[in-house]
């Protein structure tokens, strides 16, 4: 879900250097209902990020009822008992804010960015949303039809759409991250106000939560806010099902065609990785950034610009909490055949896994890196994200200062390694998304 305005985007450009460069300091406390705060303070512009972080994805889902968490995504912005009805969005957007809203497999995300002088506002919106939702059957039903859609406009008619679900589906066969966190329409159509209302009491609750204030703030005159809008917010379960599902490794190769609705064939490979707090990520990111990322990356130059095999090239590492995917993908350029592609995809894969990467490249991917680091933190809304996923993911909230340093640790040899341990062939899934009108010829 996505909800849009458009505020201050000059300070954001002008300010960004400014944050970039400087260690993020925060404060932070745990109020008696387990809601943890973190707090952030910038005063070189007038204006603050609030997040609220629920600790539910739809990995926290039953298998039968998929889809709940991006449905609570939309669904609490109906309104609460003091916020009409399709009011929510109205009254961030009346005090010149933006807000937006998020939902993975792992964690459910919400965030205003508004004029300093309305962090009160802001604070409010997100204790109501906490303490009073207005769950109801015309919010429910009214969410529903907005989520199919969202699932027509998003996966099916869009092309290459299900390329991430049908390549989850295959990629875990027992963790669930196997179903798309948009879930089964069929499951959201099936279930009952009462499962809705289940759902809500079981996670969005302040001890599953971190709320996360990052801008132009007095910290006394915040915490001040926090403890009048947040305290009463009543505790939640004292645990919280987490799936303590190890997806087993993958031994063979998994292949298959996806006919779509497209004109050109793509090539999608899949492999497993471990957790996302692996210390193997920083090097899957390396590699990634080395293979796909930019225009001088080793399969873009090979594979678009000299051999012309492929219109496009991407190697994404999807971390997530209990073990993501390095995820690559690649458009055939017109007249050449996939399987010619993925040959060469494989072959310069197997390059690296044999040769390395030289010391210049090295050097200029480090440097890449560091750029993309120091970028995540140029804004209020990046900074208030990456403090509350440091907390959630990491369990220490200053990891956000580490990040740099554990990607200065990766060395040319640590790539090497990882490409080889776990790009591996035998375990890997493997899908040609193929047009239609393949299917109808054979």
């Amino acid at each position: 879900m996505r909800k849009f305005t458009f505020f201050f985007s000059l300070v954001f450009l002008v300010s960004s250097l400014s944050w970039a460069q400087t260690k993020i300091e925060f404060k932070e406390m745990t109020l008696e209902n387990g809601l943890h705060v973190i707090m952030h303070q910038d005063n070189s512009t007038p204006i603050v990020a609030v997040s609220v972080l629920y600790h539910v994805g739809s990995k926290n889902e039953r298998p039968d009822r998929t889809g709940f968490a991006h449905f609570f995504e939309h669904l609490l912005f109906e309104g609460t008992e003091n916020i009409p009805r399709g009011e929510y969005m109205n009254k961030i957007q009346a005090i010149g804010g933006t807000l937006n809203a998020f939902t993975s497999n792992d964690i459910t995300y919400y965030y205003e960015i508004v004029p300093s002088n309305q962090l009160e506002t802001a604070l409010y919106m997100e204790s109501e949303r906490m303490l009073h939702p207005k769950i109801d059957q015309i919010g429910v039903d009214t969410q529903r039809e907005v989520i199919k859609e969202e699932k027509r406009q998003s996966y099916d008619n869009r092309p290459y759409g299900t390329i991430l679900p049908e390549t989850m589906k295959r990629a875990f066969l027992e963790h669930p991250y196997q179903w798309p966190v948009i879930g089964s329409m069929d499951h959201l159509d099936a279930a009952q106000l009462q499962e809705f209302m289940d759902f809500h009491k079981s996670y969005y609750v302040p001890n599953n939560a971190v709320l996360t204030i990052a801008g132009d703030i007095d910290f006394a005159q915040t915490e001040a806010w926090v403890k009048a809008y947040f305290a009463e917010v009543p505790k939640g379960p004292a645990d919280f099902y987490r799936p303590a599902i190890k997806e087993p490794k993958k031994t063979t190769e998994t292949r298959d065609i996806v006919y779509d609705n497209i004109q050109i064939p793509a090539i999608i490979q899949a492999y497993n990785l471990p957790k996302k707090n692996h210390p193997d990520s920083y090097a899957m990111s390396m590699l990634s950034t080395y293979l796909t990322g930019g225009n001088s990356s080793l399969m873009t130059k090979e594979l678009v610009d000299k051999q012309q095999k492929a219109l496009a090239v991407a190697a994404i590492p999807l971390d997530l909490e209990d073990g993501g995917v390095f995820l690559m993908y690649a458009i055939t350029n017109m007249g050449i055949e996939p399987k010619d592609l993925e040959n060469e995809m494989d072959g310069l894969l197997a390059q690296v896994q044999k040769n390395g990467i030289s010391e210049e490249d090295f050097l200029k991917l480090q440097n890449i890196i560091e750029n993309n680091v120091v970028s995540q933190n140029a804004s209020m809304a990046g900074i208030a994200q990456n403090l509350a996923e440091a907390k959630v993911f990491f369990g220490n909230t200053n990891y956000i200062n580490q990040t740099l340093d554990q990607y200065r640790k990766v060395t040319r040899e640590d790539i090497q390694r990882v490409a080889n341990e776990y790009l591996t062939l035998d375990g890997r899934v493997v899908l040609y998304y193929l047009p239609k009108s393949a299917q109808v010829e054979e």
